[in-house]
């Protein structure tokens, strides 16, 4: 098994919040579609990578608490520089990881989730 991950999902309270605080953060378009009566908005993605998606659904509480999830970024400073614009704060600054694995950082979305940030070496 090369990559065990196939598929993440961030809760929501409000999914046009969070939809465009994502947006503005990655500068990208999601896709927004309703499945099995569950509101997302999918982050883009081309198969067979990884994907993943915002959603809205009973059960789901956004919260600082839990399974963090990290998503790439090509310019980690310049990612945390939007994540206050869009609504966001940063709760963990930019730290360089040994091994030359690159260097990251940890938000709290619009929504209240905590969510790294990963910028490869």
């Amino acid at each position: 098994m090369n990559n065990p991950i196939n598929w993440f999902e961030i809760p929501v309270e409000d999914l046009n919040r969070a939809t465009a605080f994502y947006e503005k953060l990655f500068d990208a378009a999601f896709r927004c579609e309703t499945i099995a009566g569950i509101d997302m908005a999918v982050f883009p993605h081309v198969k067979p990578a990884t994907g993943g998606a915002l959603v809205k659904m009973a059960g789901l509480t956004p919260g600082e608490q839990g399974t963090v999830v990290y998503l790439h970024t090509p310019d980690l400073q310049a990612a945390l520089e939007k994540v206050q614009e869009a609504g966001g704060r940063c709760c963990m600054p930019a730290q360089a990881l040994p091994h030359n694995i690159g260097t990251i950082a940890m938000i709290i979305d619009s929504e209240g989730n905590r969510v790294g940030l990963h910028q490869p070496a």
